[in-house]
């Protein structure tokens, strides 16, 4: 059994704990942004295939105590990083955070343990010194109240890149983050769905995997592959269960959305492209023509060029209207998203009894939006403080 660290957006927390919970990995305990739990090889690739709001997954190689920087670098010396470390890797310290701790300059840190791991490697490998080119293995340090954590990357890219957005608009949703936005909503596949903004269709997308049973990391690799603890024997295993789990046949209701038609040939592209990951095939990059491919069912997402006031409910029954729409970041653009919050009034009209769920920077979407929501979420998507507004039956 192995410690690690499951990374999400702050404000997911509770739909990543769900994650780990159906998955039976045992959680011991969490905080902002962040879940520590406890499992096995298989265990750690069955994660990394499987969680759709995890950004990314760290293994833990050490937790201690240091409050003077000799007891830092003792204590990550101590680790046998001989055990996980491929010969001729070298080793960069990508991140460091320190809170509530008498070590607090991050560059000093950083220094002394990248220090403390190549001196112990360089002794197992009887070198002088490690490479400064070819691949690497990312370290992450945290420090909270004098209480390091020596985290280990496993995933390499972040894992909300999931393979099939190989286009997107001018601001993106996370794929975790419109995971994570799904799951805490309420919304089940026997349920209508509908995205008036679909963008580059990554709320459509993420829900069609969700109904699919499709894990979402069936479309790329990880780094831990490669490093000393990883088996690859295990990982194939574990693909081939999961895609045998993988129903396209499922009824779902998922539909979308945009005025741009760009955005809509990008959408049904990157869904085209989802599909063919999932199963194991190699997609290639670029905006594909949908006419050129045959649905695997009669459930597959249907996405059309229509603006916001045209969309009308598909379905007799209510469903979940799930969003992103325009953050309006840059000046004179903000006006506009804020008049375009303001015409989704009309949504109430031509979705009645839906629940409405938005995600926007917007901190006051509900002024101009007329009513106020029935709750409201903090949640990050990337470097952006978003807030997550939810209506139910508009």
């Amino acid at each position: 059994m192995m410690n690690f660290v499951a990374l999400c957006a702050i404000g997911a927390e509770r739909a990543l704990s769900n994650e780990l919970h159906k998955l039976n990995l045992s959680i011991s305990d969490s905080s902002y942004g962040k879940i520590r739990f406890s499992t096995d090889t298989e265990g750690m690739y069955r994660a990394l295939l499987s969680l759709r709001t995890a950004d990314r997954i760290l293994l833990e190689l050490a937790s201690y105590t240091a409050t003077d920087f000799d007891a830092l670098f003792e204590g990550c010396r101590s680790i046998p990083w001989e055990d996980f470390v491929p010969r001729d890797y070298r080793v960069v310290v990508d991140k460091v955070r320190s809170n509530h701790s008498k070590l607090s300059a991050e560059t000093s840190i950083q220094a002394m343990v990248h220090k403390a791991a190549a001196d112990r490697l360089c002794r197992a490998w009887g070198v002088q010194r490690l490479s400064d080119y070819g691949k690497a293995v990312e370290l992450r340090v945290h420090i909270e109240k004098d209480r390091v954590q020596i985290l280990l990357d496993l995933c390499g890219e972040p894992l909300f890149k999931r393979g099939y957005r190989t286009e997107g608009g001018a601001a993106p949703l996370r794929e975790t983050t419109a995971a994570a936005m799904l799951l805490l909503s309420g919304w089940r596949r026997k349920y209508p769905l509908y995205d008036p903004f679909c963008g580059s269709g990554t709320i459509l997308i993420e829900a069609a995997l969700y109904a699919w049973d499709a894990a979402p990391g069936l479309g790329r690799t990880f780094a831990v592959s490669d490093f000393l603890i990883g088996d690859t024997r295990i990982e194939g295993r574990l693909r081939e269960e999961l895609r045998s789990k993988l129903n396209v046949t499922n009824r779902i209701r998922i539909y979308g959305s945009d005025a741009d038609i760009r955005a809509v040939s990008i959408a049904q592209s990157n869904l085209i492209r989802a599909y063919e990951t999932v199963q194991g095939k190699k997609a290639g990059r670029g905006i594909r023509l949908a006419s050129g491919f045959t649905p695997p069912s009669a459930y597959w997402p249907h996405v059309q060029r229509l603006s916001m006031e045209q969309a009308r409910a598909p379905e007799g029954e209510p469903g979940y209207l799930i969003t992103n729409p325009p953050y309006g970041e840059r000046l004179g653009d903000r006006e506009a998203a804020e008049q375009t919050y303001q015409a989704m009034g009309s949504l109430e009209q031509h979705f009645p009894s839906w629940d409405l769920v938005v995600i926007t920077n917007h901190p006051g979407f509900e002024s101009f939006y007329g009513r106020r929501a029935s709750s409201v979420r903090n949640i990050t998507n990337g470097a952006l403080k978003s807030y997550m507004y939810h209506y139910e039956r508009i």
